[in-house]
């Protein structure tokens, strides 16, 4: 059995994972289908030009028109996304070099990461200004960042999103302790930059592998969009030192107040760390501390699991007794095994996947 749940986190993991991913494909094809190309709704709506238009003469005075507010055009709206919620696919990531090629769901729980990678929602969405940041397994659930570590600087990452292809190129590698969360912040608010982090060494939780990266416009599909955070909802209020209506996003959905104050320190309202998140934009604190590492839960993290295990527990013991049984009324070893094998395989896999669920998501 030690044995068999060491197979099961290694390669048995990998069917959850896939069979995840082959849902998230078919739904985030249907999502691009469903949304126009980026610039497509504008040149709908562009007239006509290349046929003269007969207007009437106007039948009122001329209206003078302030020449300072017809020279500037109004700033492209941000795309119109679809309400995303955590473990809902966001973007396809694809690394030739390596044979990386998964879609991406929003979040970083243990429960999205079982999924597949995950983008952190406390920061940018790829293709957008700031700090994109994604984290990935290494050596369970599919293992899409298993060989990171071999990119080379230059390297392509392709991220597709609902906003158009964007294509990143390899600019660093370093290896952190898993406290060091301001690798995926943002310390540029003005350029497009693609962090990817896993667990380090393989089969280890001891450090962190950071992957840097920035745009590469020139073979992009679209330019950097203005970035909208944790998908244009509202931070819940998470201590006291806050009211409600200081810890919304802002109506731009670019700067977001910290709803988490350190309880010990009264010196800072939700005005102030607004006019702090401005300030420092997506590099700042308040939306900074956010961030938490994907991988930091500890053991028996998820309560839930624990009737689960005890309910498959029991059902793997009552197959084991009745084919021990079966073997004794036939006096024959093998029948009890032949019968019984199928339905103990079955019920040990989901034996051996709610025990998982009690373990760190970094094992």
């Amino acid at each position: 059995l030690m044995f068999g749940f060491v197979a099961y986190q290694l390669w048995g993991t990998g069917i959850e994972t896939a069979r995840a991913q082959n849902a998230l494909e078919s739904e985030f094809e249907e999502l691009l289908a469903a949304t126009p190309p980026p610039g497509a709704e504008s040149a709908a709506t562009t007239p006509d030009t290349t046929s003269p238009v007969t207007t009437d003469p106007p039948t009122t005075d001329p209206v003078t028109t302030d020449p300072a507010t017809t020279d500037t055009e109004p700033p492209a709206a941000q795309a119109e996304l679809p309400v995303v919620e955590e473990g809902d696919p966001v973007a396809r990531l694809e690394m030739p070099t390596i044979g990386v090629d998964n879609i991406v769901v929003a979040g970083v729980d243990k429960s999205d990461l079982k999924k597949g990678p995950g983008h952190y929602p406390e920061t940018p969405m790829p293709g957008q200004l700031g700090n994109a940041a994604i984290a990935g397994h290494r050596t369970t659930y599919g293992q899409p960042f298993f060989n990171v570590d071999k990119l080379d600087i230059d390297d392509e990452i392709v991220v597709t999103t609902l906003e158009g292809r964007f294509v990143y190129r390899v600019t660093g590698q370093r290896i952190v302790s898993p406290s060091e969360y301001e690798v995926v912040a943002t310390t540029d608010p003005t350029t497009a930059t693609l962090t990817l982090t896993s667990c380090h060494p393989k089969y280890t939780a001891r450090e962190r592998i950071i992957i840097f990266s920035e745009l590469d416009s020139a073979a992009s599909s679209a330019t950097a969009a203005e970035p909208v955070i944790n998908y244009g909802r509202p931070f819940e209020a998470a201590s006291a030192g806050t009211d409600d209506e200081d810890d919304e996003v802002d109506p731009t959905n670019t700067v977001v107040d910290d709803p988490v104050i350190d309880a010990d320190s009264d010196s800072e309202t939700g005005d102030e760390l607004d006019a702090a998140a401005q300030a420092g934009g997506l590099g700042s604190v308040a939306v900074n501390t956010e961030i938490a590492d994907a991988f930091s839960e500890g053991w028996f993290s998820d309560p839930g699991a624990n009737g689960q295990v005890l309910l498959w527990g029991l059902a793997l013991a009552a197959v084991g007794i009745l084919s021990y049984l079966l073997s004794r009324r036939t006096k024959r070893d093998w029948v009890g095994l032949t019968v019984g094998i199928v339905p103990f395989l079955v019920v040990l896999y989901f034996f051996f996947q709610n025990v998982n669920r009690l373990l760190p998501p970094n094992l």
